[in-house]
């Protein structure tokens, strides 16, 4: 591969053009342009621009036999759709399913409109140029002079759009997700129907395993108060912001959040992971409701 490698590992797959009828050890490379499928004996090559959905988990029912947890990838050839069927081992396939949709998906210029909606109610905010960044269970979208960040624990719902940008009729996805306790929308143009149709999924896959990871958790009171003191202060702070008492305690709190993975302690002090913005969201819902 003559481009930049940005994944490289190990493991089992199957494409409809290898000879063999079931999964077959090789090697899964992953550069900016393509996915490349490689055996001693031959190789698939993908381009990015041919795929067209991608799915994570449960391998298509004709390959439970074969595979545990996989990455369905599939793609158009010669006008037929066909699927690469992926599986690794540890975390090597989770950390894959990131670095795809960032590369496929990631570094576009999309048109935001944020938010479109407060409370259910149309805004007057304009449309603007923003680069789209994926994260594990966050969309960033940054402009010249602000950053837009949609959690994507507190989504409520999403759809797809059609609006009339520029006298073109292009595609949309609407966001309805929490913030503070209200309801906002948020629209994403994409330069197309395919990017629309993998940042769709990736929202949705996202979603889902930040709320199955939650349901095996069990958050006490004193820690929901301390993620909520954490958001108050703008969803980042130093540890001695937060304490109230005795600041051993709080960092025995602190402690048990980030072995959840509620709470991150970086550079910028403590901060909120999107399980913790879950937490939050559902506390601030429960006092309004």
């Amino acid at each position: 591969m003559s481009e930049a490698v940005v994944a490289d590992f190990p493991g089992r797959f199957f494409t409809e053009e290898t000879e063999a009828m079931e999964p077959v050890k090789g090697r899964i490379l992953l550069s900016e342009k393509q996915l490349v499928l490689a055996t001693e004996e031959a190789e698939t090559r993908v381009p990015l621009s041919a795929v067209v959905d991608t799915n994570v988990g449960s391998p298509p029912q004709a390959f439970k036999q074969f595979f545990n947890d996989t990455v369905t990838i599939q793609y158009k050839k010669s006008g037929e759709r066909q699927a690469a069927i992926i599986e690794a081992t540890g975390k090597n396939v989770e950390k894959f399913k990131t670095v795809f949709f960032k590369t496929a998906v990631g570094g576009q210029t999309v048109i935001v409109t944020h938010p479109a909606k407060r409370g259910g109610r149309i805004t007057d905010a304009s449309d603007r140029k923003m680069e789209l960044k994926l994260k594990r269970g966050q969309l960033d979208l940054k402009g010249k002079e602000e950053t837009v960040t949609v959690d994507l624990g507190g989504v409520i719902d999403f759809g797809r759009e059609q609006r009339d940008i520029g006298g073109k009729t292009r595609p949309t996805l609407s966001v309805d997700h929490s913030e503070a306790g209200t309801t906002l929308t948020t629209l994403i143009t994409l330069p197309n129907s395919r990017k629309l149709n993998l940042l769709g999924r990736f929202v949705r896959l996202e979603y889902s395993e930040i709320m199955e990871d939650l349901e095996e958790i069990n958050v006490g009171e004193e820690e929901i108060e301390t993620l909520v003191s954490l958001y108050s202060a703008g969803g980042s702070a130093e540890l001695s912001m937060l304490v109230t008492g005795d600041i051993n305690e709080t960092r025995a709190i602190v402690d048990q959040l980030q072995e959840k993975e509620l709470v991150d302690d970086g550079e910028d002090g403590l901060t909120l992971t999107p399980k913790g913005q879950v937490i939050v969201n559902q506390k601030i819902e429960s006092v309004n409701a």
